[in-house]
């Protein structure tokens, strides 16, 4: 299928914030029609972590807008810059990963963004690859491209400089580092968020040093978590991890609210902007009641990070467990040894495997999301009898059998 250029604006633009500049866009997007050799995109990812969720997806979910304009997708994983840390948004000097840490992190977001990207139309890169045969006359080229007081422009640093907290000197090389992946690649467009906005913009700059047509930028919001408020973080609890199991995803995408539900159809959707304004007034109408328009978006996205059968039956568990108030089907159980002195409700919870740690088992009491037997449970200090058995529940949709013996 051909695109027009006003089409290819059109679904490039769809949930941006910042387009620099459009101009350069429309022309970059004319050549490319007009020589048939598509634009190079790229979006760069440091392997931090070994699991993404929703809010990474945000970038990848754009990066699938070009390459369904067939546009060539440069996914780069920064192994190198990975190894300093990304400063952005930091109040202090990030922890450097190990070179281990970073390869095993980088081969999982392999296996993840295929979920949503073509591989067969997709260029993963490493930034070693051309850092590491960078010679130190290089890297002191490099940095005399910018001054303290332009670093000093970005507000993570300033804040920092004006509390008078440490910044590395390492931490200055990050935004150069960053930039000069887009001179080693060539790049037309970078896409990242808008905490990135300094870094995509040295890129920039950078071609233009180097005697390159400047790349556009683009940066796409950074997604709410499942309270509507926060930015989504596994650390706030408020995400859907894209490899969590079908019944997870579904169920959490089920219960955000009909506002963000808009805002996550806008970002991470494959449902065209018509499409999705025709539900928003099917719903203004009463012609479509909210909860079947959000079970359509659940749907999507189970799917797209398993398949629709997963989805289908995530679906159904979904009905059967929290509709009809029944327990589900295969909710594991677990045998611990009995004793006189019971449990502490938060190592339980972990032990059983329904939350990842002591400090997520609290937060979770704390929010009241914890019964046992049906009974909510507030105080993070109670301690549950070591004998018989008790049914956990966590959030709506985690449960686990508990046998004393």
């Amino acid at each position: 299928m051909s695109y027009t250029i006003e089409e290819q604006i059109a679904l490039i633009e769809r949930g941006t914030v910042d387009l620099i500049n459009r101009e350069d866009l429309i022309a970059k997007l004319k050549r490319a029609e007009k020589t048939g050799k598509p634009l190079r995109v790229k979006a760069g990812f440091d392997p931090t972590a070994p699991d993404l969720h929703l809010g990474h997806t945000v970038l990848i979910q754009k990066l699938k807008h070009f390459q369904d304009l067939g546009h060539e997708i440069l996914f780069l994983i920064g192994d190198f810059t990975g190894m300093i840390g990304d400063p952005t948004g930091k109040s202090e000097t990030r922890k450097p990963l190990t070179t281990e840490q970073v390869a095993k992190n980088a081969e999982t977001y392999k296996e993840q963004i295929f979920k949503i990207l073509d591989p067969a139309k997709t260029k993963v890169v490493f930034n070693s690859h051309w850092l590491n045969a960078l010679s130190a006359h290089d890297f002191i080229k490099l940095a005399s491209q910018l001054t303290v007081a332009r670093m000093l422009e970005r507000e993570d640093f300033k804040v920092r400089f004006e509390g008078q907290r440490p910044i590395a000197i390492h931490e200055f090389m990050y935004p150069l580092i960053q930039g000069y992946d887009s001179v080693a690649l060539e790049a037309d467009v970078e896409i990242g968020g808008t905490d990135q906005r300094f870094n995509l913009l040295m890129g920039r700059d950078l071609q233009r040093t180097w005697g390159q047509e400047p790349q556009v930028v683009l940066t796409m919001p950074l997604l709410e978590g499942l309270d509507g408020v926060n930015k989504m973080s596994k650390s706030l609890g408020n995400y859907i991890g894209i490899t969590e199991v079908a019944e997870d995803i579904y169920g959490k995408v089920l219960s955000c609210s009909d506002s963000l539900m808009f805002r996550y159809f806008e970002l991470l959707s494959d449902l065209s902007a018509e499409e999705i304004q025709g539900l928003r007034d099917g719903i203004d109408s009463g012609r479509l009641h909210p909860k079947a328009v959000k079970q359509q978006l659940a749907r999507e996205l189970t799917a797209r990070f398993h398949d629709r059968e997963a989805a289908v039956r995530a679906e159904e568990h979904f009905e059967r467990v929290f509709s009809q108030h029944e327990m589900p089907e295969d909710m594991p159980e677990i045998e611990l040894p009995a004793g006189e002195e019971g449990v502490w409700l938060p190592k339980l919870l972990a032990d059983a495997g329904l939350v990842a740690s002591n400090g997520e088992a609290r937060r979770m009491i704390k929010q009241n999301a914890v019964a046992l037997d049906g009974e909510k449970v507030s105080d993070d200090s109670f301690v549950v009898p070591a004998a018989g058995e008790v049914l956990i529940k966590v959030g709506k949709r985690r449960f686990c059998k508990v046998r004393f013996v």
